[in-house]
């Protein structure tokens, strides 16, 4: 078991603290969209007492389509994530795509995550390692759609090596792949991968998605079960997930990436709430 902590935001992950939030935006459209949702979310977090990091994509490489919207880019992404960080003082969350990306990436999120498909991508795990672990950050890897939670200690053993000392890596659930145009979460994972000594999260947003089963676009983006999303983020804090990701729109509906998994933003009060008891029910 294990608990990390990011002394500078005086925030903590893990065995005997608070339920971590990363969460908002799926895509960054832009910075006004970003800061309103960065904006409500913190106050929720902030009343309640939950840690609060704010995500956002500046791009989203894994796509359906090459015409489905990807982000405003690296240059312009991480302008926009580096002043909601100035203007809210919070921490960022945003996903490295590639090995040449990890020093620029991390010299702005304090959470530097590996996307689902590319775990087990060496270079990339390496270099996001190295870049994270010389900026102070988290490494928050999100375990592939095609592993066993034991096999995601692999993962873990390279972020070791490549980056040694004090642990700094987060594993993150986010579904199996299960027949066609679906995931399934097994619950009993996330026991499974904090038996490697890491804090463990749940993506319950991406864990609905139904991969190239949009009806809007014919299969061409993908689907989702917005329905859902609390179901697993509640019932993973309940099998000991020591944090939840979540992403929300105003207008989920007219989100420019993913709109069928986005939960709308004034759900996150009464959501959020409902985490941090359940978290506090199950813990010691």
């Amino acid at each position: 078991m294990a608990a990390l902590t990011l002394d500078r935001w005086k925030i903590a992950v893990g065995d005997g603290q608070p339920l971590l939030v990363i969460a908002g935006v799926n895509v960054l459209e832009s910075e006004a969209l970003a800061l309103e949702v960065g904006r409500h979310l913190q106050a929720v977090c902030a009343e309640l007492g939950l840690p609060y990091v704010f995500k956002g994509s500046y791009d989203k490489a894994n796509r359906s389509s090459i015409a489905s919207y990807r982000g405003p880019g690296l240059t312009e992404g991480l302008r926009i994530l580096a002043e909601v960080k100035r203007q809210l003082d919070v921490p960022i969350a945003t996903d490295v795509h590639t090995p040449e990306e990890a020093e620029a990436v991390a010299a702005v999120a304090d959470i530097v995550q590996i996307p689902a498909f590319l775990c087990r991508q060496t270079d990339l795990v390496v270099a996001a390692a190295r870049a994270t672990r010389a900026a102070g950050g988290w490494l928050h890897v999100k375990k592939g759609q095609f592993l066993a939670p034991w096999d995601a200690r692999n993962i873990v053993s390279k972020v070791r090596e490549a980056a040694p000392g004090a642990d700094f890596t987060i594993l993150c659930e986010r579904g199996a792949s299960f027949g066609y145009n679906n995931l399934v979460v097994d619950m009993l994972g996330i026991g499974e991968m904090k038996k490697l000594g890491v804090p463990v999260t749940i993506d319950a947003t991406h864990a609905v998605q139904l991969p190239g089963a949009d009806p809007r676009t014919g299969g061409a983006s993908t689907g989702g079960r917005r329905e859902g999303v609390s179901v697993i983020a509640k019932a993973a804090v309940a099998s000991g997930a020591d944090g939840v990701f979540l992403e929300f729109h105003p207008d989920p509906d007219k989100a420019l990436c993913d709109a069928p998994s986005c939960l709308p933003l004034a759900e996150a009060p009464a959501l959020l709430a409902t985490l941090k008891a359940i978290h506090a029910a199950v813990r010691p």
